[in-house]
């Protein structure tokens, strides 16, 4: 993968280099995009994806389970913890880049067993017990690595036994996964990652 993402860089330099019309939009981690001058009634654009699928599934996961908490569905927010583990499982550090890599190598450990420790109960506090570290961790992650929309970090300042907690959301929407339908929208947005 790694060989493929540094082929295509090199092959859109070597574009760039041979074509004085391009010109480099926006250059992301996640996106190289190009636009052709040459041509002023079109707009041709190339896009190179270069974002980490695996990681992307981790966080989608991450969302089905808090998704489950918020109904309070204790059997099937266990069930969604054992795809965010097996998701976890196929991340190829190999294919990280360094700043995720660091914070994967700190988190790495503490993420699976909190997604493993969820996805072996059904009864709910214990899993929003256990969702409050995971959710810490997954900011830390969410932060250098991206998903591919924005995320929300979101706080409720009553979980926890009062002491507040932090989970992520794809939605600026408040749905609380401590509290479920009793306090569905206590709450607040914190940050949001983009």
């Amino acid at each position: 993968m790694r060989k493929l993402k540094n082929t295509l860089s090199a092959l859109v330099v070597l574009f760039l280099i041979s074509n004085a019309n391009a010109t480099v939009i926006s250059n992301t981690s996640k996106e190289l995009k190009l636009q052709l001058k040459s041509v002023p009634s079109a707009d041709f654009s190339i896009k190179i994806d270069l974002s980490d699928k695996n990681l992307n599934a981790v966080f989608s996961n991450y969302f089905l389970l808090k998704d489950e908490l918020v109904k309070t569905d204790g059997v099937s927010a266990a069930a969604k913890a054992k795809l965010l583990s097996a998701s976890l499982s196929k991340v190829k550090m190999n294919e990280l880049n360094k700043d995720v890599l660091k914070v994967w190598m700190k988190i790495m450990k503490n993420v699976m067993t909190d997604a493993k420790g969820i996805a072996t109960t059904a009864d709910v506090k214990a899993q929003r017990i256990l969702f409050v570290s995971l959710s810490k961790k997954m900011y830390d992650l969410v932060k250098v690595a991206k998903y591919d929309s924005a995320v929300y970090y979101q706080f409720c300042p009553m979980a926890n036994d009062g002491k507040g907690a932090y989970w992520l959301s794809k939605e600026n929407a408040v749905k609380n996964p401590y509290y479920g339908t009793k306090m569905l929208k206590c709450g607040e947005v914190v940050d949001t990652i983009k």
